[in-house]
């Protein structure tokens, strides 16, 4: 059976605390004797270097010519102000990096918050067509909103889109909600949505569901249309086809005899 307690048969060395006692260099003591070994080495270079700063003081008041004075080489290094930008900016660009190389996107995919649009999003604002006809991106200072089907957005972080000279500016500071569905962007530039087929209907909720669910866009309010005319004309559609074949459907359908 083993000796119980173990013998101890490692070197033996001073107790830095106790320097009368013997301690054991076991495994056990070895972090303890390796710091206060450490800690013994650097308070002799911190005196080694106080005695030759004394040094230096006494050939200076003597009028001899000595070098730069020496930093303390005990003297932890603080990271101060100025390194701890270098490490967030260091560590800003390697991620804006690796997010572009990783997804393609410097941003890793994700889009910026739009603080101008949202700071008004807490706030809706009902818009008459008039006011809501301001904001189509004439006026710089003003953001470009759009309307469809009364929900007004602002859409000024697609200004190159939506702003004067751009492919769909004939959307700005309008609600064109039959447009979206048609496709009729010259003719139909309304919010009537009288007569449209039921395919042109799904069309214009996939546009609503764009504007609602996209993160680029904020809903800032509604815009308030006046009543439409129901004996008014329907506007008639830009495709010839289309336009002649429910003109037809209309006529089939006033002389569908009423039930009794």
């Amino acid at each position: 059976m083993p000796d119980f307690p173990r013998r101890d048969d490692y070197p033996k060395v001073p107790d830095p605390a106790f320097p009368d006692r013997m301690v054991s260099t076991k495994q056990a003591n070895r972090p303890f004797l390796n710091y206060t070994e450490y800690r013994t080495k650097r308070e002799a270079e911190h005196a080694a270097w106080l005695e030759r700063k004394k040094e230096r003081g006494e050939r200076l008041a003597k009028g001899e010519e000595v070098g730069p004075e020496e930093p303390d080489p005990t003297e932890e290094p603080e990271v101060g102000c100025l390194g701890l930008l270098k490490f967030i900016l260091y560590a800003t660009v390697f991620a804006l990096l690796a997010g572009k190389f990783i997804t393609g996107s410097f941003l890793w995919e994700q889009q910026l918050p739009n603080f101008r649009s949202g700071s008004r999003s807490t706030n809706q604002r009902l818009f008459s067509e008039r006011m809501l006809a301001t904001f189509d991106g004439s006026d710089n200072a003003k953001p470009i909103y759009l309307a469809i089907d009364g929900d007004v957005y602002d859409v000024s972080p697609g200004r190159l889109t939506y702003g004067p000279g751009g492919p769909y500016h004939m959307f700005a500071g309008k609600d064109a909600a039959r447009a979206y569905g048609t496709g009729c962007f010259s003719t139909h530039i309304t919010h009537d949505l009288r007569g449209l087929s039921e395919d042109e209907l799904k069309g214009v909720e996939k546009w609503k569901r764009f504007y609602a669910n996209g993160k680029k866009y904020v809903k800032v309010g509604r815009v308030s249309h006046p009543p439409i005319d129901p004996a008014s004309p329907i506007p008639e559609h830009c495709d010839p086809k289309k336009a002649k074949a429910r003109r037809e459907s209309h006529r089939r359908m006033s002389l569908r005899p009423e039930a009794s």
